[in-house]
């Protein structure tokens, strides 16, 4: 009997162990304050970066203003959509620099509130061309603002937590954001099912929870913040790579300045250039060729993935806080190549199952990419630099989204006719991402030292 009550008590247990580790007290004693700060900042404001994701806003606008617009240029749009995310990261070397010698929680709350007043732009657009920009409109601006919170964010978790515990903090602010923006892209493809004008008051609802966000994280301090704002000062323009600058020239002193980080650099292009190629081509397959309503739709793109990605978060933090990046990355890399490979075969055999098991495995490496994505660069960087090096990070993400969605609906669009399944794009995305991840593992192999990188100031 003693054994059977136990045997019950386990799953309520482990549940409860669960939620205490998400609690300050799991965290080093100098970090807790701020962390206990950023919980509540980071569980509202991905309310507001919900109604933003690419897969959700990709599939809004293809099912909201199909037939009131050509074909052709909603794809475009759609491309666009999905790749505003990583395309606003551009002007990340801008949001760099104007953040240089001054202070950054101010800042970044300024930037929060721009974004939530951009978030309400798509709420008084119409079903017509003009209400379509509008929604592009807001959209863009939203994003734009967003990447300088991403850009700035990083700056603020290197000052202040060490980096033997970076990637579980990041891991468990990540857990919460993924919970939230799935249930917020659950609820809006619901919502939309129910009612197409639901749009109008859904954005500003969540515009309006995404400043209680900001509030919150108008709270949190910096570590070293006057002595990091005085060193900042002191550098002088142009005579030190690793001082931001909006001139494009500083990204490429950079990238001379440390060899291995361009290295790593270019097998990320690789990897996340195949990655971009097939979102905007798979709203396309899943609207158009098997008709999806809102809710699979944005579940396949969006909730599915992000829902997944907190069950394996646990072990990629662990896994990225014992290695460097590099050797990360050989690792984690092979899960894109999996889901890539699933999605080339799906399509091409119209194995609708096998695009539900891609979303799942999907969500498994996106698990891995939040973490590597906002914390690898420090494995190169000092904390002075390290807006720098995220700078540069950031922008080639940018500039892969600036082609990569786009590559990939010309494609689909130019061989409609003789690939009607799109199978084609998706396998080109695949040999992109195999040979990213296969450079990874090469660079992995010379790495020198121990693989626990070293935590640098």
């Amino acid at each position: 009997m003693p054994e059977l009550q136990s045997g019950l008590l386990m799953p309520f247990s482990a549940m409860r162990s669960a939620l205490q580790s998400f609690l300050p007290s799991s965290m080093p004693y100098l970090s807790r304050a701020i962390y206990a700060r950023e919980l509540p900042a980071w569980a509202l404001l991905p309310v507001m970066t919900g109604v933003l994701e690419g897969g959700v806003v990709g599939v809004i606008v293809k099912k909201l203003y199909e037939g009131v617009v050509s074909d052709e240029l909603l794809n475009l749009v759609v491309a666009l959509l999905t790749g505003l995310g990583a395309i606003a990261n551009m002007l990340s070397f801008a949001w760099a620099a104007i953040s240089h010698g001054r202070h950054k929680i101010r800042l970044l709350v300024i930037l929060q509130i721009a974004c939530g007043i951009c978030t309400i732009l798509p709420a008084i657009a119409s079903t017509n061309h003009l209400g379509m920009w509008l929604f592009v409109g807001g959209v863009v601006g939203a994003r734009v603002c967003w990447s300088g919170v991403i850009t700035l964010r990083s700056t603020v978790w290197a000052a202040n937590y060490p980096r033997i515990v970076r990637a579980r903090m990041a891991g468990k602010l990540a857990t919460i954001q993924a919970l939230v923006l799935a249930g917020i892209s659950w609820a809006i493809g619901s919502l939309m099912d129910w009612n197409q004008e639901a749009y109008h008051w859904a954005y500003p609802a969540a515009a309006c929870i995404g400043f209680l966000g900001t509030l919150a994280y108008s709270r949190i301090r910096m570590r070293g913040h006057a002595a990091m704002l005085r060193q900042e000062r002191t550098m002088s323009e142009g005579a030190d790579p690793l001082r931001p600058s909006i001139n494009p020239l500083q990204m490429l002193r950079l990238l001379r300045s440390d060899m291995n980080y361009t290295r790593f650099m270019a097998c990320q292009f690789l990897l996340g250039t195949g990655n971009m190629m097939v979102t905007a081509p798979l709203i396309i397959v899943l609207t158009s060729i098997y008709d999806m309503d809102y809710v699979q739709a944005i579940s396949i793109m969006t909730t599915i993935p992000i829902l997944v990605m907190p069950l394996s978060i646990p072990f990629w933090s662990s896994l990225l806080d014992r290695v460097h990046i590099i050797r990360f990355r050989s690792v984690h890399s092979w899960i894109f190549v999996l889901t890539t490979l699933i999605l080339a075969a799906s399509v091409g055999t119209g194995w609708l199952a096998g695009l539900w098991i891609a979303a799942v495995i999907r969500g498994i490496a996106f698990g891995g990419g939040v973490l590597a994505w906002n914390l690898g660069h420090h494995d190169f960087s000092t904390v002075a630099s390290s807006s720098s090096y995220m700078g540069v990070h950031v922008t080639l993400t940018g500039l892969r989204g600036l082609l990569a969605p786009f590559l990939g609906v010309l494609l689909y669009e130019a061989l409609l006719d003789t690939d009607p399944t799109g199978w084609i794009v998706f396998s080109i995305a695949l040999i992109l991402v195999t040979a990213g991840a296969s450079g990874f593992v090469i660079l992995a192999r010379g790495l020198q030292g121990a693989s626990k990188p070293e935590i640098q100031g």
